[in-house]
């Protein structure tokens, strides 16, 4: 089991660490509930260095990322980041991603903890043309700083313009006396805010120091569970969750960033799929019957036929009812569609909603 290089700053905080995609991670501090409120409403801070981050370098770069991601690469700027996934050859997807373009020929790829690996051995796999790919996971520390006070927060450790920063764009310049740190205005909350990549050697500084700005508002660390509930609200994809190497992605509703402007892994395959329409899709749905909606719990019709399972399911903080996603037959599908969730024998009453659960 893999430790964050802050490992022992999470003990000294008191956090409940449990096993995640190979690593021992933080789950909570205080609450699920606390944590989950203090994002949506003033700000927190998560360490999710357990992140992978590729270097993918060189004049070839770019044909590299087009060919291996789904999105349009090619619309990248300096500054500015994509979401993305790596299709695979059979129709599911090995992973999603964030792409960073550093400069022209100079990329960086963001990858979920628990596919480092798999990630890496599947883009080198498809890197005939020799581009220069650097790993460097285990050399970042990565902070997700959330929430309505996170700007408020950092703009005292910087010069950076961060309320100009548009959503999905990043710098790089100094923060907390701190030299070529990643300022990325991105997120898996939903809640606003910035992800923070910083060597593991200025790791603790960096960490000390957003938590000085942040004490006039009450900044607090948050763990994994709350990370969950407030991304399932927003209706963020959970990789081995909701989207694996079985799932399509255009029937996980990723067809935002599925561009057949250009050929890519699968992409002739993804095209005929969609043509011919898709007979499933990932739906969210909302508890209209008390009960809460966990993983792998039966989707079904009202005469308890089942249409597929919950990938994703958890009691809602901000609304205060049981919220899921999974995949349901394509004519059960429309919002506002009655569905039930098999509990413990009992079809409890839900009904399909239109994503995201909490609207900003």
């Amino acid at each position: 089991m893999k430790t964050v290089p802050l490992h022992q700053v999470h003990i000294r905080l008191g956090a409940k660490m449990v096993p995640f995609a190979g690593f021992e991670m933080p789950v909570r501090y205080s609450s699920d509930l606390d944590e989950h409120h203090t994002v949506r409403n003033n700000v927190g801070v998560f360490d999710v260095s357990h992140m992978g981050e590729f270097s993918v370098k060189g004049p070839k770069a770019l044909d590299l990322i087009q060919k291996v991601s789904s999105n349009d690469a090619s619309a990248l700027y300096d500054g500015k980041v994509q979401y993305s996934y790596l299709p695979n050859a059979t129709g599911g997807v090995v992973d999603d991603l964030l792409v960073y373009r550093i400069k022209e020929d100079d990329y960086m790829l963001v990858v979920n903890a628990s596919n480092i690996e798999k990630d890496w051995n599947w883009i080198q796999s498809q890197n005939t043309e020799g581009v220069a790919m650097e790993n460097l996971s285990d050399a970042l520390c990565l902070f997700a700083v959330q929430g309505p006070n996170a700007t408020a927060t950092l703009q005292k450790l910087t010069s950076v313009d961060l309320p100009s920063m548009e959503y999905y764009t990043f710098q790089i310049g100094e923060m907390a006396g701190i030299a070529d740190v990643v300022i990325s205005a991105t997120g898996y909350t939903g809640a606003g805010g910035f992800e923070i990549y910083v060597k593991n050697e200025d790791a603790e500084k960096m960490w000390d120091a957003i938590f000085e700005a942040g004490a006039e508002f009450g900044i607090k660390p948050v763990g994994l569970g709350a990370r969950d509930t407030l991304r399932l609200e927003k209706g963020f994809c959970l990789y081995g969750n909701d989207i694996d190497d079985n799932t399509s992605p255009l029937e996980a509703g990723l067809g935002w960033v599925t561009k057949f402007s250009k050929d890519f892994i699968n992409s002739e395959n993804l095209k005929k799929q969609k043509e011919a329409g898709l007979t499933k899709k990932l739906v969210g749905f909302e508890m209209i019957d008390r009960g809460i909606p966990r993983g792998h719990y039966e989707l079904c019709d009202a005469d308890g036929g089942k249409l597929g399972e919950v990938t994703s399911g958890t009691q809602s903080p901000t609304l205060q009812k049981g919220i899921g996603m999974g995949y349901v037959p394509a004519a059960f599908s429309k919002p506002d569609t009655e569905i039930f969730v098999k509990v413990r024998d009992k079809l409890l009453k839900a009904k399909t909603v239109k994503l995201p659960f909490v609207k900003n």
